[in-house]
């Protein structure tokens, strides 16, 4: 018995008598920054709160060098303005997935917090718009819903062309671009959200025309009729390849209705969409 229970007994040190135990304060941070580099950004967060060494190996910067997109230098330069020398990777990659505007706030950029891929929004602002400055067709409202804040509504007119231009250097991989449009009027009553869907007509007659075209020659085009009144719908262009990473691409993008045998309005337009492809599924969160 005693033999037995002497084979079972725990391993002690020959000081105190006291069992050898290990836990996660054990853990070398140079063990632990290589475990992160296998890991989500938000899960490297959470553990960086378990002790000193985790926190110490979530700030190294070769574990979030593996997760910042490969364009990184370009955009610590292009939107945040400064030498991506002078931040930590770490910092380079939380302020890149805040909403970073750039050219005069019409366009924003941000990193999905999982992920680390590049989605980028344009503002109608800084899209060419058939009479956008005319009062008669277009009014300018202010709207909690966009994320810069202020949308174009359409009341009417016979022929609509919208036109967009970006150079933008993206990480490789597949991308798609789309319009956010809205049909009907967006207003607030008694403080709560209301829609006036009364001036929507002839997106039913003929349908929108949407174009992509790419300074590498890709180009792609898409025909749908409007008809997703009282939500945002995001319209879907097409898609476009980057295979050349840390190489600007330049393109150009469209929506037409031009079939002037019909007015046309009732529609909201906020921005155009460009993001990985995979990020469709989740077009809600933009």
């Amino acid at each position: 018995m005693g033999a037995g229970s002497s084979g079972l007994a725990l391993e002690t040190d020959q000081v105190g008598l006291s069992p050898l135990r290990t836990n996660l304060d054990d853990v070398p941070e140079s063990c632990a920054a290589s475990i992160f580099m296998h890991l989500d950004p938000p899960e490297i967060c959470k553990l960086a709160r378990l002790n000193r060494a985790f926190h110490g190996a979530s700030s190294a910067d070769f574990v979030w060098e593996t997760k910042l997109p490969s364009n990184y230098k370009y955009l610590a330069e292009k939107i945040l303005g400064q030498s991506p020398e002078s931040l930590s990777k770490k910092e380079i990659y939380a302020r890149l997935c805040r909403p970073n505007c750039f050219d005069d706030g019409t366009k924003q950029v941000w990193l999905d917090k999982s992920s680390g891929k590049i989605c980028v929004a344009v503002s109608y602002k800084a899209l060419r718009i058939t009479g956008i400055d005319d009062r008669r067709y277009w009014n300018h409202i202010s709207s909690e819903e966009s994320r810069f804040s202020t949308i174009a509504y359409l009341q009417q007119i016979w022929w609509l062309e919208v036109v967009g231009e970006l150079e933008f250097e993206f990480p490789a991989g597949t991308y798609s671009l789309l319009f956010k449009l809205h049909l009907g009027k967006i207003s607030k009553k008694f403080g709560r959200r209301a829609c006036n869907v009364d001036q929507v007509h002839g997106w039913d007659v003929k349908p929108v025309r949407f174009q992509l075209s790419t300074s590498n020659g890709q180009q792609a085009s898409s025909e749908c009729y409007l008809h997703q009144q009282g939500n945002w719908g995001h319209y879907h262009v097409g898609e476009f390849v980057v295979d050349n990473k840390n190489t600007p691409m330049k393109l150009r993008f469209s929506m037409m209705q031009i079939d002037c045998t019909h007015t046309k309005g009732g529609v909201c337009l906020d921005s155009v969409l460009i993001c990985p492809s995979e990020f469709r599924e989740k077009l809600n969160q933009f």
